[in-house]
């Protein structure tokens, strides 16, 4: 299972329980998750038998159901998600997210990538791809044309992206490349601090964590920076917490209203000053995590109110190979506290100079 964010669609294992599809007489049945797949593979399968496109159906069937988050990926996109997931995909280097009027709007750009080469700098919007616009549409049909998923296009083909920064507005034409996710980065400050920063939660990233951790100086404070972080695999985000919790609720969520819950591992360090770096590129599994450490008293919260989404996808293969990915349910943090539309709320707001005012707080954690 995954907690999925709108830049990397996660591949889910297991199975859910069966839909209930009997009412008792005389009484309506409200539509739950469990029917809104299988109206979307049933779409799809009579669509298939009439010799029409089972994609189509059901991404028409995702579109009625009014899942925010639901989506529908053709075979090669889902399987370039799952590359990310595993720490390499091709693309140009960019992240973004839509915002709430649908600009889509740069949240990140990989150093050394084409994205960066060309000059793309964060707070830059993206206006068209390849002759396409792109406002209003979801961040990851978005991305799947940036990475020109529909063909398959390999590392050393080429994109022409729309851009706009402010009153200026240009295009360019970037060249696709072979990339690595690298999502734990690590870097020391001069007074011993460790900055671990963590862009996304692709495989592997939770062991990450938990060795720059075991390396940083001992008694000196770490600062864990999400910003940006716009989630992925839940497991992850839970073996980050286990770095530094001794065990104990991570997170509940339900799926079609049966109650789960997410426990880190004991021996987590516990007494290591800890900050938190958030803002409102922070989503999905980096909000369970950041819930996590702050409701538990763990670590203090700095940066800006983060985005809201604490839902839970499930795919379902459809007979042409492409998934259907559909919410569930949704998380809470140990308190209890919803994400899905709130975001977490840092226990220090600042937007400015933020990597500083974590340091200011990390020695008053350290002189207590």
């Amino acid at each position: 299972m995954v907690f999925t964010s709108v830049l990397v669609a996660g591949a889910a294992t297991g199975s859910l329980p069966g839909p209930d599809r009997k009412s008792p007489p005389g009484q309506a049945r409200s539509a739950t998750p469990a029917d809104h797949h299988e109206d979307v593979a049933e779409a799809a399968a009579e669509a298939m038998a009439a010799g029409k496109s089972p994609t189509e159906a059901a991404e028409r069937a995702v579109s009625r159901s009014g899942d925010r988050w639901g989506a529908v990926y053709s075979q090669g996109e889902y399987e370039e998600f799952e590359e990310a997931l595993d720490g390499e995909y091709t693309g140009v280097g960019l992240w973004a997210r839509r915002e709430r009027d649908g600009r889509i709007e740069v949240t990140r750009v990989r150093a050394g990538s084409p994205a960066a080469t060309a000059g793309i700098r964060v707070g830059d919007r993206l206006r068209s791809i390849d002759g396409e616009q792109v406002e209003g549409r979801p961040v990851t049909e978005v991305v799947s044309l940036l990475r020109g998923d529909a063909t398959d296009a390999p590392a050393g083909t080429e994109v022409k992206v729309g851009l706009e920064r402010g009153t200026r507005a240009w295009d360019l034409t970037l060249r696709r490349a072979r990339l690595s996710t690298d999502s734990v980065t690590v870097r020391k400050l001069a007074d011993g601090i460790t900055v671990i920063r963590i862009s996304s939660f692709t495989k592997g990233s939770g062991d990450a964590v938990r060795a720059a951790a075991q390396q940083a100086p001992a008694g000196a404070g770490v600062i864990l920076d999400l910003r940006g972080n716009s989630g992925g695999l839940v497991t992850e985000a839970v073996t980050a917490a286990s770095v530094f919790l001794d065990g104990g609720l991570v997170a509940t969520y339900d799926v079609e209203g049966e109650q789960r819950a997410l426990h880190a591992e004991p021996g987590g360090e516990t007494r290591r000053p800890l900050v938190t770096l958030v803002d409102g590129g922070t989503m999905s599994a980096a909000e369970l995590l950041t819930g996590a450490l702050q409701d538990r008293g763990r670590a203090v919260v700095v940066g800006t109110r983060t985005f809201g989404k604490g839902s839970v996808q499930m795919p379902s293969r459809l007979p042409d190979g492409s998934v259907a990915e559909l919410t569930v349910g949704h998380y809470r943090t140990p308190s209890g506290r919803t994400v899905d539309g709130t975001g977490i709320t840092p226990d220090l707001e600042a937007d400015q100079e933020v990597l500083e005012r974590a340091e200011t707080v990390l020695s008053g954690l350290g002189d207590s």
